[in-house]
């Protein structure tokens, strides 16, 4: 995809690597909206309208977005620095950005290893990038769908980065809000869960409507409706199903903001006050 194939959007990114007919610029893409949120360059005019429809929902999304990301940073620093993890299984990535996975870990831990799952053709070509991990670790990039957790087990490619014998950090950070009622969400999570050995990690974050009492949940969820995934926001109770039979770290299952805060860390005053979204770490026994 060429300069001149990208139409009517001069902001528009450039995909020289991915087919033109797995890309719909005119249909809103999570990935991409949540790329936009963080300021990136990597999204389409369709893209950026549905996340404004959010902000003016909530004014306070693109704040909490990035307090979503500050969250997966401070678990992952955590899990590699102290819990001693070196393997991560970190499924629905999203476009690459700051402080990814394998660059928090390897930080802490060079030897370790990241297996980056996504379905989208987007985050697959800009996921070559993140190949240039520590050469003591290694880091790969695997297409695979969340609603096929076997597939993605038995990919040769994750096997070659995951030892499933040895504890591994399950991330599903910001993804299972695009999971429906119907696609068996829990299920999904289980089989994941179940493939780990204990002393492995989950953790997992989740858009909530708790905090907005005021917000109708068809005004939040109506920028996704024409997206490529619905948006499906759940309670405190219904997040807290994805955990269940691990314990918990603490402080549980938290807002994001008060998940471990780093009082090194930046933090952004959040119009509202709420991030809007739970983040949780547990430990399978």
């Amino acid at each position: 995809m060429t300069h001149s194939d990208r139409g009517t959007d001069p902001l528009a990114p450039s995909y020289t690597e991915v087919p033109i007919t797995k890309i719909n610029p005119h249909i809103p893409h999570p990935a991409r909206i949540y790329d936009y949120l963080l300021g990136g360059k990597d999204n389409f005019a369709a893209d950026r309208k549905a996340a404004e429809a959010l902000i003016e929902v909530s004014p306070g999304t693109r704040e909490g977005v990035r307090a979503h990301r500050a969250f997966l940073g401070r678990a992952v620093r955590h899990l590699a620095a102290e819990a001693g993890i070196t393997q991560f299984l970190d499924v629905g990535t999203g476009i690459p950005s700051q402080d990814n996975t394998h660059t928090i870990a390897q930080g802490a831990a060079p030897e370790a290893r990241v297996a980056y799952v996504d379905n989208d053709p987007i985050v697959l070509v800009h996921g070559r990038a993140l190949l240039t991990g520590d050469p003591a670790g290694m880091t790969a990039m695997i297409e695979a769908d969340l609603r096929q957790p076997e597939k993605i087990l038995a990919d040769p490619a994750v096997r070659q980065v995951i030892d499933f014998t040895r504890p591994v950090a399950v991330i599903l950070a910001g993804v299972m809000h695009f999971i429906t009622d119907q696609e068996d969400p829990y299920g999904l999570v289980e089989q994941l869960k179940a493939a780990v050995p204990s002393g492995s990690y989950l953790l997992l974050s989740h858009i909530t409507l708790d905090f907005a009492d005021q917000v109708r949940r068809e005004d939040f969820t109506k920028p996704y409706d024409n997206s490529s995934a619905p948006m499906v926001p759940r309670t405190h109770d219904e997040t807290l199903r994805f955990f269940e039979g691990w314990d918990l770290v603490d402080p549980g299952l938290v807002e994001v903001v008060t998940w471990r805060p780093d009082p090194t860390e930046y933090q952004e005053q959040i119009p509202g006050g709420h991030a809007w979204a739970y983040g949780g770490l547990a430990i399978k026994p």
